[in-house]
């Protein structure tokens, strides 16, 4: 088999690993406390007992959830075939107006009973057919399971489909009817109403990066090629080889650290893998360690990076206030209040950076224009500047890379990005 050839077929088996939604995940699912084996024994616990459960995934985007749910709902089915059905919504579709969500439950259960589904049905009508399924599956002892994405979504407005499915949990509890909410957002459920949250008890399961040990050997098995592939085995064993020469380079662990710093989560790392691989050298047939230089390279540049570049030292105070001001969790700030964190740093530290309000008020207008930052309302841009609310639409790591580049910039504000507090 000739070189490129041989390139060819194991980057074609490389991208069929890195773009699979669940097959880096179900490489960590042997570990002992994985989310995987918490899920499913929560579930099979339920599925065993015949009881209802509320179960709670949380963690950034990226972080795996639904592909984790993905992997133990196939595995249960294999387990028990023909007695667990599985309902699908999505906060950003099916959270419109309160028959929506009901509406996408009934289409889902007639798709797989092959019932007719009515589009003209009314909400009750709806909402009778969903309790007459439940009664027919309690009957049958068959469990649903009704995944939530963007569980936070379904909290918002009137939550008639959060209602009525607690409502439902508490009717028939004789059978296992399972709710999991999947959500990036933390402490979602505080905002149920008390009708809803009267009826809601939940486990939560967090998901974040993975560990440096499991991230080691998750890149090991994304990477490695199989020696049983259609691949000659000389060939394997020499691109094994270099990978593992690569993997030990002081460099390559800088690359790997310098980007779990930015984003540690497994998505992240598919995709920078994902662009190593397109650097692969198609004569030679193998990846390098320019191969991930060259992608790390690529992935870092950062699309405000350039409009940070010849900022004021005072607008680069106004993003570092802003930055502290969302650490410190305010969920909303303006001018006034970018301008109170600004007067307390500079009578803390006595810095000669200290402006007047209509230098500062100019400055936070250049921070719009440049669209480093936004108006969180839809209100015209009038007179009320200094009372409506903004958002800052720069990363912590584009501000990081920032303030480091720049010679001019005070040392003071490197600290206070690195939340150093002041008295």
């Amino acid at each position: 088999m000739a070189g490129s050839v041989q390139a060819s077929v194991a980057l074609v088996q490389l991208r069929e690993r890195l773009c699979s939604r669940t097959f880096a995940h179900s490489l960590l699912q042997s570990s002992s406390d994985s989310n995987f084996r918490k899920l499913k024994f929560h579930i099979s616990s339920s599925i065993s007992s015949a009881c209802s459960k509320v179960l709670l995934l949380r963690g950034d985007k990226g972080s795996g959830k639904a592909a984790v749910v993905e992997l133990v709902l196939k595995d249960l089915k294999a387990e028990h075939p023909d007695a667990i059905s599985v309902v699908k919504l999505y906060g950003l579709l099916h959270n419109d107006d309160d028959n929506s969500a009901l509406e996408e439950i009934a289409r889902q259960l007639c798709s797989g009973h092959e019932f007719s589904f009515s589009k003209t049905a009314s909400l009750e009508e709806n909402k009778e057919f969903l309790m007459d399924m439940l009664k027919e599956y309690g009957l049958a002892r068959k469990t649903v399971v009704f995944v939530l994405h963007e569980f936070h979504l379904f909290t918002q407005g009137k939550q008639w489909l959060l209602y009525t499915l607690f409502d439902a949990m508490e009717t028939f509890t004789s059978q296992s009817i399972i709710i999991v909410g999947l959500s990036c957002l933390e402490g979602s459920e505080q905002q149920l109403e008390k009708r809803v949250r009267s009826r809601f008890s939940s486990c939560t399961l967090l998901f974040g990066p993975p560990s440096e040990e499991d991230g080691r050997r998750l890149l090991e098995q994304l990477l490695h090629l199989q020696k049983d592939s259609s691949l000659p085995s000389k060939y394997v064993v020499e691109f094994n080889s270099r990978l593992h020469k690569i993997f030990s380079d002081k460099k390559f662990k800088e690359i790997l650290s310098s980007f779990a710093c930015a984003d540690g989560s497994i998505n992240h790392l598919l995709r920078f893998l994902f662009v190593a691989s397109s650097y692969m050298d198609m004569e030679s047939g193998h990846l390098s360690l320019q191969s991930f230089e060259s992608a790390y390279s690529l992935m870092k540049r950062q699309p405000k990076f350039d409009s940070l570049h010849d900022l004021s030292i005072l607008e680069l105070y106004f993003l570092v206030c802003m930055h502290r001001l969302q650490c410190k969790e305010e969920t909303s700030y303006n001018f006034n209040s970018v301008m109170k964190e600004y007067k307390a740093i500079q009578d803390a530290y006595r810095t000669s950076d200290n402006y007047s309000h209509a230098v500062c008020l100019r400055a936070f207008e250049h921070l719009l224009d440049r669209e480093l930052i936004s108006f969180t309302d839809a209100k015209g841009r009038n007179d009320s500047i200094r009372f409506r609310p903004v958002k800052l639409l720069v990363s912590s790591r584009e501000l990081h890379d920032s303030l480091k580049s720049n010679p001019s910039c005070p040392a003071i504000l490197q600290k206070l990005l690195d939340h150093e507090s002041y008295m």
